[in-house]
Parts: structure tokens; C-alpha cells; sequence
């Protein structure tokens, strides 16, 4: 199938990079490679003291320091007995994590500047582990998640992060660590997810209504007995429910009904959907003019929000794109996916 051109990446220059950074690149990306599923192992778990761990080495030099000048033996016992819980407290918590696999659902939508849900499943084949945690090590977000994976089970984490510009985002990196049980040392892998993130344009608080472009028959050829509109009809059995329009419904029903009427089934009123064309509209990146173009698309946003939600059929037009007027969540996909993706042109 052809993608759609609106739907490709723009290409981006390659950066300059030094030899010794381009190696440094394809080692990383070979110990880390993009992927919504990783598996930790020996070849890509690191661990160093956290900075109690450094404090309890340091006080193990100032005893053994002491105990050498004192000559004390229970000194060097109490020195060497905590070294070796210390060695055995390494070894523990590097195991905590090594083993592990982790994978990462496809995160759903998200419009600009609001949460964005990450859920991490962990999947553990062997022994239980305590206190693992995933969190974002970039600036973005400083949200962290941290589970107990039962032996053989599985634990589901959710981080949020929040982007705050349009558009197809590559997932940042996330940083899988472990401190258990003492806390002494740390260990943790980065890990690269393939994914990416749609996030589609704030729609415009209290936007006008839309300024579209109306398609279908002049007025007076609509439905008989329903005003002006000639999109409204009478709901038939067999009509879906997102089509009914609940607020005109209650006004007709809040009527008198007229003597022999069917009741309250007969005030309900559904708006056409495609195979009566009186009540598409096209909604026109041209009827925003005037305005900045940021401000532009998050009013397209908006009107396609709110006709969608009203359940009247819309295309949408934009420079290079042009989309029919259609309804349903795949529609409406489309639509917001062009609007994230939308550059504005000289």
C-alpha cells in the first residue's frame, strides 16, 4: 500500500560527526538498538556505587585505616565482614535485573502540551525481583515508575511524558535501574524504543464555528417537517447512535407533539451521513486566513473535533492534501495525523 507523501518524514541532513563519535554511535547502537522490546543481559547491564555506596566504601578505608595503626583484629574482622556483604550486595543487585524483559505498547495519541501514557510490561522467567524502576533520564519528564516482578510473573509500569509541539515524536530513552537490597550500589540499562508518538494539535478553546465549505442540496430540499436544516431526519430503526443529535432531539421532544404523534421515538433526530450529501462540509486550511499559522491549524483541529463529535461528515483540505468527507475514528485519525504533520509555506 502507498503511503500517503503527507504521511512520510521529512529528510533531515545528516549532522557532521567526528570518526571517533561515528564509532562511538554504531558501538552504542549495537548494545542498544531501537526496539520496543529489549531483554537485559550481561552485554548491556551496568552498575556502580550510588552515593551511599561510596559513603560505605569510604567509612571501610577510615576502619581499615584504623584498625592497620591501632592493630586491632576484631577491627579487621568488622572491616573485611562488611567488605564482603558489600562484594555479596553487587552481585545481588546486578542480578536483580539481569534476565529481565521488558516491552512497550504503541502509546495512543496525545494532543500538545497534555500527558502522554507510556505502559511497560516486565516479564520475568526466572526469580522474583524487588524495586525495579523505569524513568526518563532526559529533561522532559522526571516521572519514574517502580514495580516488584513476581517469580515467573509479570507487572505493568506507566510512565507520562508530555510533548509540547505537533507532530511524529520519536520516543525519548528510557533508563531501566535497580538498587536492591541495600541500596549500596545501582545498576542500569538504557533502553532505545522504536515507537513514535502522534501527537495532534491542541484544538482551540471556544473556537467560532466552522467556516466550511457546505456540499448538498439547496435549502428547502431536506427532510420534510425539519426546518432549515436539510441534514436532520427522523431517526429510522437500524440508525446508529452517534448519529442521533441528542441536544436538537430534546428540544424537538421538549415540543408539543401533535394529537396520534408516535411518541418520544418520533422527536429523536439523526444527522445524514454519506448517502445523503446535504450534510458534508469541507473544512479549508483558506477559511482561517489571517491568523498565525500555529493558531490556524489548532482551529482545523477543533472544528474536525467538533464535527466529529456532532457526527456530520467533513473532508478536510489542506496544501497537498486533500481528504473526503467521511466519518468514524480511522477519519478522524487521518485527519489529525495531516494536521500534526502540516507545515506552513511561504
Amino acid at each position: 500500500m502507498r503511503v500517503p507523501a503527507w504521511k512520510l518524514p521529512p529528510l533531515k541532513p545528516p549532522a557532521l560527526r567526528w570518526p571517533w563519535q561515528r564509532r562511538w554511535d554504531a558501538w552504542w547502537q549495537a548494545r542498544h538498538p531501537a526496539s520496543d522490546t529489549t531483554a537485559l543481559t550481561q552485554r548491556n547491564l551496568y552498575i556502580l556505587p550510588s552515593r551511599p555506596g561510596a559513603a560505605f566504601v569510604v567509612t571501610l578505608l577510615v576502619l581499615l585505616l584504623a584498625s592497620i595503626n591501632d592493630q586491632l583484629s576484631l577491627g579487621y574482622l568488622l572491616t573485611f565482614v562488611l567488605a564482603g556483604a558489600g562484594m555479596a550486595s553487587m552481585n545481588a543487585t546486578h542480578a536483580n535485573l539481569r534476565g529481565l524483559k521488558l516491552d512497550l505498547k504503541t502509546p495512543p495519541p496525545a494532543y500538545a502540551g497534555q500527558p502522554l501514557a507510556l505502559d511497560i510490561r516486565l516479564h520475568n522467567p526466572s526469580a522474583a525481583r524487588f524495586g525495579v524502576g523505569v524513568r526518563l533520564p532526559d529533561a522532559r519528564s522526571t516521572d519514574s515508575a517502580f514495580a516488584d516482578v513476581p517469580a515467573q510473573g509479570h507487572a505493568q509500569l506507566q510512565l507520562q511524558l508530555s510533548f509540547p509541539t505537533r507532530g511524529r515524536h520519536a520516543l525519548p530513552r528510557l533508563r531501566v535501574e535497580s538498587q536492591f537490597p541495600f541500596g549500596l550500589f545501582v545498576t542500569w540499562s538504557y533502553w532505545r524504543p522504536a515507537a513514535q508518538a502522534w501527537v495532534y494539535p491542541a484544538p482551540e478553546l471556544d473556537a467560532p464555528p466552522a467556516a466550511a465549505v457546505e456540499e448538498g442540496l439547496p435549502q428547502g430540499q431536506g427532510q420534510p417537517g425539519l426546518g432549515d436544516d436539510p441534514g436532520l431526519r427522523p431517526y429510522r430503526h437500524g440508525d446508529s447512535p452517534r448519529q442521533i443529535l441528542w441536544k436538537k432531539s430534546a428540544l424537538a421532544l421538549a415540543q408539543p407533539q401533535p394529537p396520534g404523534g408516535s411518541g418520544a421515538g418520533a422527536a429523536l433526530l439523526v444527522r445524514e451521513r454519506l448517502g445523503s450529501r446535504a450534510s458534508e462540509q469541507w473544512l479549508d486550511l483558506a477559511a482561517t486566513r489571517g491568523l498565525p499559522f500555529e493558531q490556524r491549524v489548532s482551529r482545523l483541529a477543533a472544528w474536525v473535533l467538533r464535527a466529529e463529535e456532532e457526527g456530520l461528515p467533513y473532508g478536510l483540505r489542506l496544501r497537498g492534501v486533500s481528504l473526503a468527507p467521511d466519518l468514524g475514528p480511522e477519519h478522524f485519525r487521518d485527519c489529525m495525523e495531516a494536521l500534526a504533520l502540516a507545515q506552513e509555506q511561504p
